[in-house]
């Protein structure tokens, strides 16, 4: 299977802009749970901007919103 890096990209929220897994979403998943946190793209744009992706805020936020965003 071919990573769609381009495509994936375009749909990234990732504010960090020299991310160099950006776009690679599998090398990104990868580095965010060896960090005990989830990628940007597991938050809506308002806490993302915070860059606290700590599980603990993921859980905080859903359970605030009541929804995946």
């Amino acid at each position: 299977m071919d990573c769609r890096v381009e495509k994936n990209q375009k749909s990234c929220n990732c504010s960090y802009t020299y991310c160099d897994k950006k776009g690679i979403c599998c090398e990104c998943l990868r580095y965010h749970l060896s960090q005990g946190e989830f990628p940007a793209c597991f938050f809506p744009e308002d806490i993302e901007k915070t860059y606290d992706r700590s599980i603990e805020k993921f859980i905080e936020v859903y359970q605030e919103r009541g929804r995946w965003w």
